[in-house]
Protein backbone atom coordinates (compact mmCIF):
# COMPACT_ATOMS: atom_id res chain seq x y z
CA UNK A 1 0.00 0.00 0.00
CA UNK A 2 0.92 3.66 -0.79
CA UNK A 3 1.98 6.30 2.44
CA UNK A 4 -0.13 9.24 2.25
CA UNK A 5 2.57 11.93 1.67
CA UNK A 6 1.19 14.68 2.92
CA UNK A 7 2.00 14.59 6.19
CA UNK A 8 5.40 14.73 4.77
CA UNK A 9 5.50 17.48 2.68
CA UNK A 10 6.35 19.76 5.03
CA UNK A 11 9.73 18.48 6.13
CA UNK A 12 11.02 18.94 2.17
CA UNK A 13 12.77 21.71 0.53
CA UNK A 14 13.10 23.26 -2.67
CA UNK A 15 16.17 21.53 -3.11
CA UNK A 16 14.46 18.29 -2.78
CA UNK A 17 11.86 18.85 -5.10
CA UNK A 18 14.71 19.81 -7.36
CA UNK A 19 16.18 16.34 -7.21
CA UNK A 20 12.47 14.61 -7.17
CA UNK A 21 11.50 16.57 -10.42
CA UNK A 22 14.96 16.14 -11.89
CA UNK A 23 14.57 11.83 -11.55
CA UNK A 24 11.00 12.41 -13.03
CA UNK A 25 12.44 13.84 -15.93
CA UNK A 26 14.99 11.04 -16.20
CA UNK A 27 12.50 8.59 -16.03
CA UNK A 28 11.16 9.33 -19.52
CA UNK A 29 14.18 7.82 -20.83
CA UNK A 30 15.09 5.03 -18.46
CA UNK A 31 13.26 2.92 -15.67
CA UNK A 32 16.42 3.78 -13.05
CA UNK A 33 18.49 7.19 -13.57
CA UNK A 34 21.80 6.92 -13.85
CA UNK A 35 23.64 8.95 -10.22
CA UNK A 36 26.04 10.58 -12.71
CA UNK A 37 22.99 12.16 -14.81
CA UNK A 38 21.47 13.57 -11.77
CA UNK A 39 23.01 17.32 -11.54
CA UNK A 40 22.26 17.78 -15.18
CA UNK A 41 18.75 16.70 -14.55
CA UNK A 42 17.75 18.62 -11.63
CA UNK A 43 20.49 21.34 -12.25
CA UNK A 44 21.93 20.63 -8.58
CA UNK A 45 25.55 21.13 -7.34
CA UNK A 46 27.60 17.74 -7.31
CA UNK A 47 28.12 18.12 -4.04
CA UNK A 48 24.40 18.95 -2.65
CA UNK A 49 23.05 15.68 -4.41
CA UNK A 50 24.46 12.67 -1.96
CA UNK A 51 22.55 15.23 0.33
CA UNK A 52 19.61 15.32 -0.94
CA UNK A 53 19.34 11.87 -1.86
CA UNK A 54 19.74 10.40 1.11
CA UNK A 55 16.66 12.90 2.85
CA UNK A 56 14.54 11.72 -0.02
CA UNK A 57 15.70 7.66 0.22
CA UNK A 58 14.75 8.46 3.90
CA UNK A 59 11.00 9.57 3.41
CA UNK A 60 10.88 6.65 1.10
CA UNK A 61 10.76 8.92 -2.32
CA UNK A 62 13.22 7.34 -3.63
CA UNK A 63 14.07 3.89 -4.75
CA UNK A 64 17.75 3.21 -5.45
CA UNK A 65 19.11 -0.23 -7.30
CA UNK A 66 22.97 -1.07 -8.40
CA UNK A 67 23.14 -2.53 -11.81
CA UNK A 68 26.10 -1.56 -14.16
CA UNK A 69 25.27 1.57 -12.26
CA UNK A 70 23.76 3.10 -9.42
CA UNK A 71 20.27 4.02 -10.42
CA UNK A 72 17.26 5.83 -8.93
CA UNK A 73 13.73 5.97 -9.62
CA UNK A 74 10.58 7.50 -7.97
CA UNK A 75 8.39 5.55 -5.89
CA UNK A 76 4.70 6.44 -5.71
CA UNK A 77 4.99 8.86 -2.58
CA UNK A 78 7.64 10.64 -4.61
CA UNK A 79 5.44 11.12 -7.52
CA UNK A 80 2.32 12.09 -5.14
CA UNK A 81 4.93 14.84 -3.50
CA UNK A 82 5.03 16.49 -6.82
CA UNK A 83 1.81 16.56 -7.72
CA UNK A 84 0.66 17.88 -4.23
CA UNK A 85 3.57 20.53 -4.75
CA UNK A 86 1.78 21.46 -7.94
CA UNK A 87 -1.99 21.71 -6.72
CA UNK A 88 -0.48 23.78 -4.06
CA UNK A 89 1.23 26.31 -5.87
CA UNK A 90 -1.78 26.64 -7.80
CA UNK A 91 -4.05 27.02 -4.71
CA UNK A 92 -5.85 24.05 -5.79
CA UNK A 93 -5.72 22.84 -2.13
CA UNK A 94 -4.59 23.85 1.47
CA UNK A 95 -4.82 20.11 2.98
CA UNK A 96 -4.82 17.00 3.00
CA UNK A 97 -7.28 14.80 5.02
CA UNK A 98 -8.63 11.24 5.80
CA UNK A 99 -9.04 8.33 3.09
CA UNK A 100 -11.86 7.89 0.93
CA UNK A 101 -11.15 4.95 -0.61
CA UNK A 102 -8.17 2.89 -1.36
CA UNK A 103 -8.48 0.30 -4.24
CA UNK A 104 -6.12 -1.67 -6.52
CA UNK A 105 -5.92 1.11 -9.52
CA UNK A 106 -6.06 4.22 -6.85
CA UNK A 107 -6.44 5.96 -3.86
CA UNK A 108 -8.77 8.91 -2.65
CA UNK A 109 -8.06 11.52 -0.11
CA UNK A 110 -10.54 14.08 1.02
CA UNK A 111 -9.11 17.35 0.46
CA UNK A 112 -9.15 20.99 2.07
CA UNK A 113 -10.12 23.62 -0.26
CA UNK A 114 -12.77 26.55 -0.31
CA UNK A 115 -15.57 23.68 -1.13
CA UNK A 116 -15.30 19.85 -0.23
CA UNK A 117 -13.29 18.20 -2.66
CA UNK A 118 -11.28 14.54 -3.28
CA UNK A 119 -7.94 14.11 -4.22
CA UNK A 120 -7.57 10.68 -6.34
CA UNK A 121 -4.33 9.88 -7.29
CA UNK A 122 -3.80 7.21 -10.11
CA UNK A 123 -1.94 3.79 -9.49
CA UNK A 124 -2.51 1.77 -12.68
CA UNK A 125 0.36 -0.78 -13.00
CA UNK A 126 1.75 -0.24 -10.10
CA UNK A 127 1.28 -3.74 -8.88
CA UNK A 128 0.58 -5.51 -12.26
CA UNK A 129 2.25 -3.10 -15.13
CA UNK A 130 2.37 -5.41 -17.89
CA UNK A 131 -1.16 -6.50 -17.47
CA UNK A 132 -2.25 -3.16 -17.37
CA UNK A 133 0.51 -1.94 -20.76
CA UNK A 134 -2.10 -4.96 -22.36
CA UNK A 135 -5.03 -4.03 -21.37
CA UNK A 136 -5.08 -0.10 -21.63
CA UNK A 137 -5.43 1.69 -24.69
CA UNK A 138 -3.24 4.42 -23.48
CA UNK A 139 -0.40 2.32 -23.19
CA UNK A 140 -0.62 0.35 -26.26
CA UNK A 141 1.37 2.26 -28.26
CA UNK A 142 4.22 2.69 -26.05
CA UNK A 143 7.58 -0.36 -25.80
CA UNK A 144 9.23 1.41 -22.63
CA UNK A 145 6.79 3.31 -20.06
CA UNK A 146 7.50 2.91 -16.20
CA UNK A 147 3.92 2.66 -14.39
CA UNK A 148 4.65 6.18 -13.27
CA UNK A 149 3.46 7.10 -16.85
CA UNK A 150 0.66 4.33 -17.47
CA UNK A 151 -0.85 6.49 -13.93
CA UNK A 152 -0.63 9.71 -15.56
CA UNK A 153 -1.92 8.87 -18.46
CA UNK A 154 -5.11 7.42 -16.92
CA UNK A 155 -5.22 10.37 -14.96
CA UNK A 156 -4.95 12.75 -18.19
CA UNK A 157 -7.71 10.81 -19.69
CA UNK A 158 -9.90 10.52 -16.82
CA UNK A 159 -9.45 14.13 -16.42
CA UNK A 160 -10.61 14.90 -19.70
CA UNK A 161 -13.33 12.75 -20.01
CA UNK A 162 -15.18 14.34 -17.26
CA UNK A 163 -14.42 17.55 -18.68
CA UNK A 164 -16.57 16.74 -21.45
CA UNK A 165 -19.08 15.01 -19.34
CA UNK A 166 -20.27 17.46 -16.52
CA UNK A 167 -22.34 18.81 -15.85
CA UNK A 168 -24.55 16.97 -18.23
CA UNK A 169 -23.76 13.74 -17.21
CA UNK A 170 -23.91 13.35 -13.40
CA UNK A 171 -20.13 12.21 -12.57
CA UNK A 172 -17.74 14.20 -10.21
CA UNK A 173 -17.06 17.88 -11.17
CA UNK A 174 -13.68 18.10 -11.99
CA UNK A 175 -11.48 21.19 -10.64
CA UNK A 176 -7.72 20.12 -11.43
CA UNK A 177 -5.17 17.80 -12.89
CA UNK A 178 -1.51 17.03 -12.46
CA UNK A 179 0.40 14.39 -13.22
CA UNK A 180 -1.45 11.30 -11.63
CA UNK A 181 -3.41 13.00 -9.60
CA UNK A 182 -6.87 14.82 -10.00
CA UNK A 183 -8.97 17.40 -7.75
CA UNK A 184 -12.91 16.66 -7.89
CA UNK A 185 -15.57 17.59 -5.96
CA UNK A 186 -16.48 15.26 -3.33
CA UNK A 187 -19.87 13.06 -3.85
CA UNK A 188 -21.42 11.93 -0.86
CA UNK A 189 -23.60 8.83 -1.16
CA UNK A 190 -23.31 5.00 -1.09
CA UNK A 191 -21.41 2.76 -3.32
CA UNK A 192 -23.92 0.81 -5.49
CA UNK A 193 -22.33 -2.52 -4.15
CA UNK A 194 -22.99 -1.61 -0.49
CA UNK A 195 -26.62 0.13 -0.86
CA UNK A 196 -29.56 -1.79 0.43
CA UNK A 197 -32.32 -0.87 -1.69
CA UNK A 198 -36.18 -1.61 -0.87
CA UNK A 199 -38.00 -3.48 -3.43
CA UNK A 200 -39.69 -0.73 -4.64
CA UNK A 201 -36.41 1.24 -5.63
CA UNK A 202 -34.72 -1.28 -7.68
CA UNK A 203 -36.16 -0.17 -11.17
CA UNK A 204 -36.12 3.51 -10.29
CA UNK A 205 -32.08 3.13 -9.33
CA UNK A 206 -30.84 0.77 -12.58
CA UNK A 207 -32.79 3.47 -14.80
CA UNK A 208 -30.94 6.47 -13.81
CA UNK A 209 -27.67 4.67 -14.04
CA UNK A 210 -29.03 3.73 -17.83
CA UNK A 211 -30.32 7.26 -18.17
CA UNK A 212 -26.37 8.13 -17.38
CA UNK A 213 -24.96 6.31 -19.70
CA UNK A 214 -27.41 7.56 -22.36
CA UNK A 215 -26.42 10.88 -21.14
CA UNK A 216 -22.82 10.21 -21.44
CA UNK A 217 -23.37 8.50 -25.02
CA UNK A 218 -25.12 11.49 -26.27
CA UNK A 219 -21.81 13.14 -25.05
CA UNK A 220 -19.64 11.33 -26.90
CA UNK A 221 -18.62 8.77 -24.47
CA UNK A 222 -18.78 5.20 -22.91
CA UNK A 223 -17.82 4.39 -19.88
CA UNK A 224 -16.23 0.77 -20.66
CA UNK A 225 -15.47 -0.50 -16.97
CA UNK A 226 -19.17 -0.04 -15.67
CA UNK A 227 -19.67 -1.80 -12.31
CA UNK A 228 -21.58 -1.71 -8.98
CA UNK A 229 -18.48 0.22 -7.79
CA UNK A 230 -18.13 3.25 -9.72
CA UNK A 231 -21.32 4.24 -8.62
CA UNK A 232 -22.75 6.28 -5.76
CA UNK A 233 -26.54 6.35 -4.81
CA UNK A 234 -27.74 9.44 -2.88
CA UNK A 235 -31.32 10.72 -2.09
CA UNK A 236 -31.06 13.05 -5.41
CA UNK A 237 -29.97 11.01 -7.30
CA UNK A 238 -27.00 8.75 -8.84
CA UNK A 239 -23.20 9.67 -9.64
CA UNK A 240 -21.11 7.43 -12.10
CA UNK A 241 -17.70 7.80 -11.21
CA UNK A 242 -13.92 5.98 -12.19
CA UNK A 243 -13.86 7.26 -16.01
CA UNK A 244 -10.06 6.26 -17.36
CA UNK A 245 -11.16 3.35 -19.18
CA UNK A 246 -13.55 5.36 -21.16
CA UNK A 247 -13.70 5.55 -25.03
CA UNK A 248 -15.25 7.72 -27.66
CA UNK A 249 -18.72 6.58 -29.45
CA UNK A 250 -16.47 6.70 -32.50
CA UNK A 251 -14.47 4.14 -31.24
CA UNK A 252 -14.53 1.08 -33.14
CA UNK A 253 -15.46 -1.47 -30.31
CA UNK A 254 -18.06 1.37 -28.66
CA UNK A 255 -21.04 -0.65 -28.93
CA UNK A 256 -19.73 -3.72 -27.87
CA UNK A 257 -17.94 -1.84 -24.77
CA UNK A 258 -21.73 -0.71 -23.80
CA UNK A 259 -22.90 -3.37 -24.13
CA UNK A 260 -20.30 -5.19 -21.83
CA UNK A 261 -21.34 -2.34 -19.30
CA UNK A 262 -25.27 -2.87 -19.31
CA UNK A 263 -24.48 -6.60 -18.77
CA UNK A 264 -21.85 -6.03 -15.58
CA UNK A 265 -25.08 -3.44 -14.34
CA UNK A 266 -27.78 -5.80 -14.48
CA UNK A 267 -25.60 -9.08 -13.52
CA UNK A 268 -25.08 -6.90 -10.14
CA UNK A 269 -28.94 -6.52 -9.92
CA UNK A 270 -29.79 -10.30 -11.02
CA UNK A 271 -27.26 -11.51 -8.04
CA UNK A 272 -28.42 -8.90 -5.42
CA UNK A 273 -32.30 -8.29 -6.47
CA UNK A 274 -33.28 -11.16 -8.49
CA UNK A 275 -36.90 -10.70 -7.83
CA UNK A 276 -37.09 -7.32 -8.51
CA UNK A 277 -34.93 -7.03 -11.60
CA UNK A 278 -37.58 -7.60 -14.77
CA UNK A 279 -35.89 -9.90 -17.62
CA UNK A 280 -35.09 -7.82 -20.53
CA UNK A 281 -33.85 -7.80 -24.05
CA UNK A 282 -30.28 -6.19 -23.17
CA UNK A 283 -29.75 -5.44 -26.82
CA UNK A 284 -32.53 -3.76 -27.38
CA UNK A 285 -31.50 -1.78 -24.41
CA UNK A 286 -28.52 -0.56 -25.81
CA UNK A 287 -29.80 0.16 -29.34
CA UNK A 288 -32.17 2.30 -27.49
CA UNK A 289 -29.44 3.88 -25.22
CA UNK A 290 -27.62 4.98 -28.53
CA UNK A 291 -30.52 6.23 -30.09
CA UNK A 292 -31.54 8.73 -27.32
CA UNK A 293 -34.97 6.99 -26.85
CA UNK A 294 -34.76 4.90 -23.31
CA UNK A 295 -37.23 5.94 -20.65
CA UNK A 296 -37.61 2.58 -18.38
CA UNK A 297 -36.20 -0.98 -18.44
CA UNK A 298 -39.82 -1.61 -18.43
CA UNK A 299 -39.98 -1.05 -22.15
CA UNK A 300 -37.68 -4.08 -22.72
CA UNK A 301 -39.42 -6.83 -20.83
CA UNK A 302 -39.59 -10.01 -22.81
Amino acid sequence: MVQNVATRMVELEREDFHLLSGIEHGMRFSRWVAREKLPEFSRLDPSDIEYRIDRCMDRELLEQKTMQYTGYRLTFEGYDALALRAFSERETIDGVGSPLGVGKESDVYEVRSFRPLALKYHREGYTNFREVQKEREYTADNEHRSWLYTARKAAEREYETLETLYPNVSVPRPVDQNRHAIVMERIDGVELSRVKLEPEQVVGVLDLILSELMAAYEAGVVHADMSEYNVFVASDGVTIFDWPQAVPTEHANSRELLQRDIDNLFGHFERKYPRETPGIDRGKLADALVSGTFETVRQFEE
